[in-house]
């Protein structure tokens, strides 16, 4: 499974849109999720209507936060979106398998079953996080905060059963011709993280789509491609003896 986690405090003005290259990251399943962050004064209008859309288009959520909300704000978004992504694969099995919509239309025992194995997919499954921070110069006070939320995030994803990865972007680049730079590629241990933000030169621009779809293609090359139905490595199998149709007056 594999997430872009964008971490911005206002409105891209440079490039292509990033609902364009959300859009094209969910195409090639990527969720893309976006955390918002204001401290001095809030995002605008424009801004969170934006961050709003990006989120929509790349199949995941959004959560505009304080400095001291993002830590704990970014490992929710991560795990509900590790949720939701299996139980959208589950919910397209259940409607090839027994004919229903979701999970709560199974008779108890079957849901239990289902249940249970939706819980041990959300620890065992492979995961990789992509974080893609905004460093233009109003983010500059936040990047402390930003550098501890990626660590504790790290921290995190190592307890869960499934192997996991993170990998750290951040944008505009050193130039006007570079539109992202990569601060560290996939890695499982936070201990492997450095000083991340030190040597950062802060930009004006905010070339958010750009950068956006320079992190597509990193996951792309170092992940290749995996579409959500395929997210499940074996369908859910009916009981033996037991009709892959549920009967409406079994339904709960």
């Amino acid at each position: 499974m594999k997430q872009i986690l964008l971490i911005t405090d206002g409105g891209s003005n440079v490039g292509e849109s990033p609902v364009v290259a959300a859009a094209q990251a969910f195409a090639e399943g990527i969720t893309v999720n976006v955390a918002g962050v204001v401290d001095e004064g809030a995002i605008g209008e424009y801004g969170a209507t934006e961050i709003a859309e990006i989120a929509r288009a790349g199949g995941g959520i959004s959560r505009i936060v304080t400095s001291r909300q993002l830590s704990r704000t970014v490992q929710m978004m991560t795990r509900q979106t590790v949720a939701g992504t299996i139980r959208q694969a589950v919910n397209h099995e259940l409607r090839q398998l027994f004919g229903v919509e979701d999970v709560g239309a199974l008779p108890p025992p079957k849901r239990g079953e289902v249940v249970k194995v939706m819980e041990e997919m959300e620890e065992t499954m492979s995961l990789s996080v992509a974080l893609l921070i905004d460093a233009s110069a109003s983010m500059k006070p936040k990047l402390h905060a930003v550098e501890e939320a990626i660590r504790d995030l790290t921290l995190s994803l190592q307890a869960r059963k499934g192997r996991s990865q993170v990998s750290v972007f951040h944008f505009p680049g050193e130039n006007q011709y570079t539109y992202c730079m990569m601060d560290t590629g996939w890695i499982s241990n936070a201990s492997s993280i450095g000083s991340l933000f030190g040597k950062i030169r802060m930009r004006g621009t905010t070339p958010t789509g750009p950068a956006l779809l320079q992190v597509v293609d990193y996951i792309r090359e170092t992940c290749g491609k995996i579409s959500r139905i395929e997210l499940m490595d074996e369908p859910i199998q009916a009981s033996p003896g037991e009709s892959s149709e549920v009967r409406s007056d079994n339904v709960i």
